[in-house]
């Protein structure tokens, strides 16, 4: 994943290919935008092998690559957990949509009006994004993103949810500079769950 500018294309084009399965194997319209999570944070990583080649600084590479990071998973992810939600779950899922429609409310105008750099460290590579009250709005994308997961319901999307939680804490203690790019790359291999997601059985009518 962000460790170099050949395991980038190589993880990207693997993870696209396990969304486009999802989306295959997918049996509900509203379960597609949660299906398809995989196939955009493989997406991702492919921009990312765009800002290796660039060699950092300021590009279209580095801007794409935060705004996806930042508001579009934002409001991507509690949204498509709410619809796949069942209906008489879903007043308790209200929670992270407005947090992920704040928080990306604040990203986007940050994108909008100030350059995102990239900075190539070795096998990892650190974005700068000039952000106001960083811990706050870090606190609402958590919420909103992977903090949405848990809350649907389903063991699996628990799951989903749970693991890129964990593995916050260890990306920003081992690369704490790094921790955007190296997150995301934890998070794009931890998507891959979804596939056992869209195999799961459909859920059995209550006998009437």
């Amino acid at each position: 994943m962000c460790w170099s500018a050949r395991a980038d294309p190589v993880a990207g084009s693997a993870i696209s290919g396990a969304g486009i399965a999802c989306l295959a194997r997918v049996g509900r319209a509203r379960d597609l935008p949660v299906a398809a999570l995989p196939l955009l944070l493989g997406a991702h990583q492919l921009v990312e092998a765009a800002v290796w080649r660039t060699g950092g600084g300021c590009s279209p590479a580095a801007t794409a690559w935060a705004v996806i990071t930042l508001p579009l998973l934002a409001l991507r992810v509690p949204a498509g957990v709410l619809l796949a939600a069942a209906p008489e779950g879903r007043r308790r899922l209200w929670g992270p949509p407005a947090a992920g429609l704040a928080t990306a409310a604040v990203l986007a105008y940050c994108l909008a009006t100030r350059p995102v750099t990239a900075e190539i460290r070795g096998r990892t590579i650190g974005y700068g994004v000039n952000v106001p009250w960083m811990p706050l709005v870090l606190t609402g994308r958590l919420f909103a993103t992977p903090g949405s997961l848990p809350l649907g319901g389903d063991r699996r999307l628990r799951t989903l949810g749970l693991v890129p939680t964990a593995g916050a804490p260890a990306c920003s203690a081992l690369w704490r500079l790094e921790f955007a790019s190296t997150w995301c790359a934890f998070a794009a291999v931890a998507s891959l769950l979804v596939l056992g997601w869209v195999r799961r059985p459909p859920a059995t009518p209550p006998v009437t």
